[in-house]
């Protein structure tokens, strides 16, 4: 196969998207993927990032390439995991404490940090809108993380995912609850379960 057929190939699986990196993985030199670039008119989205002309911009996929150190959370996670019913005003992700996060904030992005033990925690695999694979937190997590930052999340959305899960058949409670021994808000859990279930 042709260095150029590949990059189209591996473009064209991407949806358009097209990294160095990949491409570097893959066997092709920085200058020929330049050249490719160049030649197709390719889109610089960030330093390393290029996308096809007329290519949908995944907004969230394209912020999580750029910051490789950053997992969807929050109002995000609740979205992606349909336990909201609104998209979200401001994208939400979390760090490991000491990451530097001031482009990623600069960028409007709501931005919280949690210690590297608990950063893996519930971390899944999750589809955009648009098909692109996102790192997200599970729903337990998730759960456990908005009654955490409860103070900073409107009560309408916390209602909403807490209710939304308790409903679900894929709800896992036993989790949930080691989720929130671990996070440290079992007490303020059990109150909304009491309610729900």
């Amino acid at each position: 196969m042709l260095k150029s057929e590949l990059l189209l190939k591996l473009q064209e699986e991407n949806q358009g998207v097209l990294c160095v990196e990949t491409a570097v993985k893959h066997g092709i030199s920085k200058t020929y993927f330049a050249e490719y670039v160049k030649n197709n008119d390719l889109e610089k989205i960030s330093h390393g990032i290029y996308i096809a002309q007329g290519a949908w911009k995944d907004e969230l996929y394209l912020l999580q390439l750029r910051f490789k150190g950053m997992i969807y959370s929050h109002e995000t996670a609740l979205y992606l995991l349909d336990l909201s019913d609104r998209e979200p005003l401001q994208y939400t992700s979390t760090v490991k404490t000491g990451y530097n996060y001031s482009a990623l904030s600069a960028l409007g992005v709501k931005v919280y940090s949690i210690k590297k033990e608990l950063y893996e925690l519930g971390l899944i695999n999750v589809l955009s809108p648009n098909s692109h694979n996102l790192r997200c937190y599970n729903a337990e997590r998730t759960i456990c993380d908005i009654l955490r930052s409860r103070n900073n999340i409107e009560i309408q959305d916390l209602q909403t995912a807490i209710t939304t899960y308790t409903r679900s058949t894929k709800k896992n409670i036993p989790l949930l609850m080691r989720y929130a021994k671990e996070f440290r808000v079992e007490k303020i859990l059990r109150r909304y379960l009491e309610v729900l279930l």
